[in-house]
């Protein structure tokens, strides 16, 4: 969904806590109270097969499609299908959004909308109290409740009266406005997320049509199936138009001052590194090759490159990791953009073959959508802690550049940059996103392609090198004196056949070499073509002149900043500086750490950021880490870095 927005204006932070409540209007006599927000966190949740993760992407939709800023957090199990009605079978998806910038999922939400009891017990205690609960009273049946552990009825033993609930019998009431379809009960009552998203959809003023054109679509093959959704999501609508449990509505107007001018959609992480790895090879003008294996949370990058063979884009579905990253190593030795995704485990796998490309000095992305870990570890929850195995993870000296994009939509920036990166310095480079980013989504400004980078190469076409007797040969290993990058030089090229692969090569001539001379000579050539790779200065934000700098990379910074926000309301001095680029350091960042008495370095890991900075500054960083699978939130960094400010 895309949407025009048309006034650029800065916003203060909105990311989390209350619903902040603005004037209350209302419309002809006899009408329902309507009430104006200037945000709301919601978070859909039941059994993984409730389709909480579909409900939650229609609304957020909608959202986008409405002019609202907004920030996601889906949360589902590891499990295909966990057993229906237990606490390891609950999947979620909270979405934040607001009529001004903001930067997270939000900390707690406002409204939880619970399909049965496992899905209660597993999200009551992050609701705060006064906020709303919509409950499926059909579930709260004596069996289910039992499952989870409730020797009582939550909705009759008092235990939630300090929320605003309403007790809604979704599953009866979706069955009944199915009655005239001719399906049976459990056919029926699959379409209660509709009807939960269509009361939601109706207290909180969003659009309908893009979801019923949606559901059209998705069931075009069977449309008795597409019209018995729709009809459960108008019903969902018209019982919150019609019901006196719900004698209120909202309005969150439309973000217009948030962004600057342009044509905007909703994206997701992986859908955005998707479209940088495709105008990448657009720009470079040459052919994307992706060699993958199927893992989480990676698997997205394949499936949706998998759609454009119209633009050259040709993907391989290896029978393993290590097959993957051959093949699209393979590809870039035949002169196209190789490409290989995975996470944490993948990367393991891969090592070897990326130390290859280190030797053979060729241009690859290795891109790595974090998880938590070590070995399988938690297949759909979120961490950062691949950041030292991207830096050293292989045999030998074999340094390789990293670069970690901070937001859904910047992953499409990152891929970007780190193709600008592996082309010009003919180098493997290592792409961290991960589950946070890969899975929730925000507005992208769709940008212009006149303002994308130029990307393309230049292949060796002819010899390069005169011997001493006169003659012109090619030399494989004879490097640009600015980049120290060796020529690449397409197989069947005439003239230009040369030798590669692991065992070290002679400078210059790329004979094989087990010269000790020239081995040190070579390692140390390429640790200096990684240290002179030319990325931007750090930027510091900093318009009080803190005497604390809080430094994040990756998917923190939508937390960070968010925290750093509430700080400076308060009246707290605090500065702030993100990396993208991780290997190498931006040249000015040792002299930024030393511009500040305290440095805190917030983690989703336990302090491997701080431990490179530690090392090669000699700074004594302060890490804050956590490791639980889940993104920081914006309330708990702001206590921690309050704490610091004072100390």
């Amino acid at each position: 969904m895309t949407s025009q927005v048309s006034s650029p204006a800065e916003q203060a932070d909105g990311a989390g806590g209350a619903v902040v409540g603005g004037q209350r209007t209302s419309a002809s006599p006899g009408s329902k109270e309507v009430r104006r927000l200037d945000r709301v966190i919601i978070r859909f949740a039941g059994d993984s097969g409730d389709g909480m993760q579909l409900t939650g992407d229609r609304f957020t939709s909608e959202t986008a499609s409405f002019g609202n800023d907004l920030s996601t957090l889906p949360n589902f199990p590891a499990e295909i299908r966990a057993p229906a009605g237990t606490l390891p079978g609950v999947s979620s998806f909270q979405l934040h959004f607001a009529d001004h910038d903001i930067l997270t999922p939000g900390d707690a939400p406002n409204v939880l909308v619970a399909m049965n009891p496992a899905a209660l017990k597993a999200n009551i205690a992050d609701v705060p109290r006064g906020a709303e609960i919509i409950i499926n009273t059909d579930e709260f049946t004596k069996r289910p409740m039992a499952k989870v552990g409730y020797e009582t009825s939550p909705l009759e033993d008092g235990s939630l009266d300090a929320y605003n609930l309403h007790p809604v019998p979704l599953t009866t009431l979706t069955v009944e406005a199915l009655k005239d379809f001719g399906l049976s009960r459990k056919e029926a009552e699959r379409s209660k997320n509709m009807f939960a998203l269509g009361l939601l959809s109706w207290m909180y003023h969003r659009p309908t049509e893009g979801t019923e054109a949606f559901l059209r679509q998705k069931f075009a093959k069977k449309p008795e199936i597409a019209e018995a959704n729709i009809v459960a999501f108008r019903a969902g609508w018209n019982f919150g138009e019609t019901t006196e449990d719900f004698a209120v509505s909202y309005e969150v107007a439309p973000a217009t001052r948030a962004f600057p001018t342009g044509t905007y959609r909703n994206i997701s992480g992986n859908l955005a590194l998707s479209y940088g790895l495709l105008a990448a090879s657009q720009q470079a003008d040459l052919p994307l090759y992706l060699g993958s294996y199927p893992i989480t949370p990676a698997s997205d990058i394949l499936h949706e490159l998998s759609k454009h063979k119209n633009f050259g884009v040709r993907t391989f579905q290896a029978e393993d990791e290590i097959a993957g990253i051959g093949a699209a190593l393979g590809a870039a030795f035949g002169g196209a953009l190789g490409v290989t995704t995975t996470s944490g485990p993948g990367v393991a796998l891969k090592s070897e073959t990326i130390g290859l490309a280190v030797s053979l000095e060729l241009p690859l992305l290795v891109v790595d959508i974090q998880r938590g870990g070590p070995s399988t570890g938690l297949p759909t929850k979120t961490e950062q802690a691949d950041l030292l195995q991207a830096m050293f993870g292989r045999n030998g000296e074999a340094p390789v550049p990293i670069v970690a994009p901070r937001t859904p939509a910047d992953c499409f920036d990152a891929a970007l940059d780190a193709a600008r990166i592996a082309l010009t310095y003919r180098t493997p480079v290592f792409l961290l996103s991960d589950g946070y980013l890969a899975n929730g989504s925000e507005p992208w400004r769709i940008p212009e392609v006149t303002d994308l980078p130029d990307l393309k190469v230049k292949f060796a076409t002819g010899t390069n090198h005169t011997l001493a007797d006169g003659t012109d040969v090619f030399w494989p290993f004879k490097r640009d004196p600015e980049t120290l990058a060796r020529p690449w030089a397409v197989p069947g090229t005439p003239g230009l056949e040369h030798r590669i692969g692991g065992i070290e090569k002679q400078d210059g001539t790329g004979n094989i070499s087990y010269d000790p001379a020239n081995h040190d000579h070579m390692v140390r050539t390429r640790q200096a073509k990684i240290d002179g790779i030319r990325v931007p200065d750090l930027d510091v934000d900093d318009p009080d002149g803190a005497t604390t700098l809080v430094v994040g990379w990756g998917s923190t910074f939508g937390p960070i900043t968010a925290a750093v926000r509430r700080l400076r309301s308060a009246g707290l001095p605090v500065a702030q500086a993100h990396l993208r680029h991780l290997n190498p350091f931006p040249r000015n960042l040792g002299e930024v750490l030393e511009r500040y008495e305290k440095v805190v370095v917030p983690e989703m890991n336990l302090g491997q950021l701080a431990t490179l900075i530690r090392a090669k500054y000699l700074v004594d960083a302060q890490s804050y880490t956590q490791v639980n699978g889940m993104p920081f939130k914006a309330e708990q960094l702001a206590k921690v870095l309050e704490e610091a400010v004072n100390d």
